[in-house]
């Protein structure tokens, strides 16, 4: 018979997380439960997920309200009803349109109106709710000759009357005022906890009829997600069309790549085909590729990188640019048939671009579907850490800015996990500072209100709606009210689009070398970073790309592929050699630091314009260092340190001119 439980999720307002609310339900005997948060549907996909371990059935709706008012409740009979519940919500969340007044007549939706706000007539699947506060003013309503629109409506929003003092200083923080100045419609009343059935059944006893009532309509009620795949199924017209696609496009890419493409490239590329597609995520690398070609028919730069770089497939269709054969790289980290965990592309572009790959995606996935929203952000949750919690209650009660600064600094900097300072855990507070840290520990974790993931995007087959309400940050594009946790237990998988400023930096020097190669001397081949072959056989670049395959093998520990053990038997890196620098790294790194440090500020030195003598000169006094050498003036060569320029450093020291 609960049919409005608020958790942590009605920001600002309730304080118990949905397992929280989930146990106290089973303490108090409760079976059924629906939660019903303010404006949100954040704790719905966790809620129902973990009400099997607790012996409750969970049920989804969404309490709707005009500032401190309740207007109505909305809970869903299924999966259908929440679809509507969040579909009327979202508009008011995404361009502020204004809620109805009167519920709406929703198919699969139960509305749920308050006593005091009752209409004169009622539309089919809508009752008024009857809150134990309201029984001692029905015997004398209209609505007393009519129990059969009549349930029993009993918030819970506590635990007790330290939850409920909690609440009490979020709804202040809410309306940025102080507690004593705080109106009282804006607080739950403090008997919002759960109750056992007899004490309900008492609480009711002039009217029972209200309590059979509710019981019925949630008996009426079901809701459940499964963790299926839900990212959009097809890519083109069909699946056999994806599925030829997908195979043309990576073998004209392996012909690309690899011009003598060994029999090794050729079952790694079939082996993960097969696997790509037994796994059902033909569509997913068939959008992450067309996401790439808008970007690159765009003069946009990308990155691919993260587990997606181990992908043979991936680096054919162009989606990365780093070679698994080349470096050993194993497939199976980033999708194996034993494991369920979503593959995961990290694909960078600059900062100046990624607004306009944002529009491609949300323009082009939304438009192919119709009305519905398709395509959305995945939101974070921003959470109250100490230094805000203090602060924030401290304004609350009226403390001055000097005592909330003194009690918001943190011990060694580690104030955002609740290590107060000293002066926070002195026994000499007053009793108000005293319950400002007691109470800005209770806050710490709690959800503030929603951010948005740095990267993350959802394409769903079924309307983003069918699992969330969705909202419009300031940035304008439409955002679900889960983070990627939750979307990935529903089977939603992401697509990390992510912001790099450096990239904006590359392509600006590229236009620059360009500009400058198209008239003198003319006819010389312009500069594409996509190009890795062509780097790798840049005579300036031996030494680095030498340098780095080095750094594998120390990291490795010994050769595994076929090229690194001819770099062994050719002599060019003995084993003995191998097995020292590896182990040496593994103790302290000093030699290994130094070589890694000396091959990169090389680099940088060509980079920079150094000729090649003075980065071979500055090469070779980094060396004498490692055995101790000294400077021509007598004074001891110390090793590089990490992040300090091998020629920089040597200037400075007098060593190179």
């Amino acid at each position: 018979m609960y049919l409005n439980c608020h958790s942590w999720f009605s920001f600002k307002y309730g304080v118990m997380k949905p397992d929280v609310l989930l146990e106290e339900a089973r303490k108090a005997g409760v079976r059924t439960l629906a939660l019903t948060d303010i404006h949100c549907t954040a704790g719905i996909p966790d809620f129902v997920r973990l009400a099997e371990r607790y012996g409750v059935r969970p049920l989804a709706g969404i309490e709707f309200r005009q500032g401190a008012r309740l207007r109505y409740i909305g809970i869903a009979k299924n999966n259908d009803g929440f679809q509507r519940l969040c579909e009327l919500l979202s508009p008011h969340l995404l361009d502020d349109e204004a809620l109805p007044e009167r519920p709406p007549e929703l198919e699969d939706v139960f509305s749920i109106l308050p006593f005091s706000n009752a209409p004169v007539r009622l539309a089919p699947n809508q009752s008024i709710g009857i809150a134990p506060r309201d029984l001692t003013r029905l015997p004398f309503s209209p609505w007393a000759k009519r129990p059969q629109d009549l349930v029993a409506l009993v918030p819970v929003t506590f635990r007790d009357k330290r939850d409920f003092n909690t609440h009490r200083l979020l709804r202040t923080v809410a309306k940025n005022t102080v507690v004593s100045m705080l109106p009282a419609e804006e607080l739950a009343l403090p008997d919002e906890i759960f109750r056992c059935e007899d004490e309900l059944r008492r609480i009711y006893r002039d009217f029972p009829a209200l309590i059979d009532n509710a019981e019925r309509l949630l008996e009426q009620c079901t809701i459940a997600f499964d963790s299926t795949d839900k990212t959009q199924e097809v890519f083109g017209a069909s699946r056999a069309q994806d599925r030829e696609k997908l195979w043309t496009d990576t073998i004209a890419g392996v012909q690309r790549r690899y011009p003598k493409a060994s029999p090794i490239v050729v079952a790694r590329m079939e082996h993960e085909l097969d696997v790509i597609e037994r796994m059902g995520f033909i569509s997913y690398f068939l959008i992450n590729q067309d996401i790439v070609r808008f970007a690159r028919s765009k003069g946009f730069f990308h990155v691919g990188r993260g587990s997606g770089a181990n992908s043979l497939v991936a680096y054919c269709l162009g989606i990365t640019d780093v070679d698994p054969i080349e470096l050993d790289l194993y497939f199976e980290r980033f999708i194996s048939t034993a494991r369920k965990k979503p593959p995961d592309f990290d694909i960078d572009f600059s900062w100046k671009d990624r607004d306009e790959v944002y529009r491609y995606v949300f323009t082009k996935y939304n438009e192919r579907k119709g009305c519905h929203h398709h395509v959305a952000q995945i939101a974070t949750y921003t959470t109250f850490q100490w230094r805000g919690a203090v602060r924030e209650l401290g304004k609350a009660v009226g403390l001055p800015p000097e005592e909330i600064d003194a009690l918001s600094v943190g011990d060694h900097g580690y104030y955002a996990r609740g290590r107060p300072s000293a002066r926070a855990s002195s026994s000499g507070l007053d009793k108000v500072a005293q319950a400002v840290i007691r109470y800005g520990k209770h806050l710490l974790g709690m959800p503030h209100h929603l951010g948005i993931h740095a990267a993350g995007v959802l394409i769903s087959e079924q309307p983003i709606t069918r699992y969330t309400a969705l909202y419009r940050p300031p940035k304008g594009f439409p955002v679900t009210q889960f983070s990627m946790l939750e979307a990935e237990d529903l089977g939603l998988h992401k697509f990390d689009l992510l912001s790099q400023r450096g990239l904006g930096h590359i392509r600006d020097a590229v236009e620059l070398v360009n500009t400058h190669r198209s008239v003198d001397p003319p006819g010389r081949p312009t500069v594409d970073i996509h190009d890795i072959a062509r780097f790798k056989e840049d005579p300036c670049d031996q030494g680095a790309h030498q340098g780095r395959q080095h750094h594998r093998l120390f990291l490795c520990g010994k050769p595994r592929h076929a090229h690194a053990a001819e770099e062994v038997e050719s002599g060019r890196l003995p084993r003995a050699r191998c097995r020292e620098q590896y182990h040496s790294s593994r103790r302290g790194g000093e030699r290994y630091d130094a070589r890694v440090s000396a091959a990169a500020q090389r680099s940088r030195a060509r980079e920079t314009g150094t000729t090649r003598a003075i980065a071979h000169h500055a090469r070779d006094l980094w060396r004498d260092g490692l055995s101790g050498g000294r400077t021509e003036g007598g004074a001891p060569l110390r090793g590089p340190r990490p992040g300090r320029g091998g020629y920089a450093a040597a200037r400075h020291d007098g060593a190179l001119p």
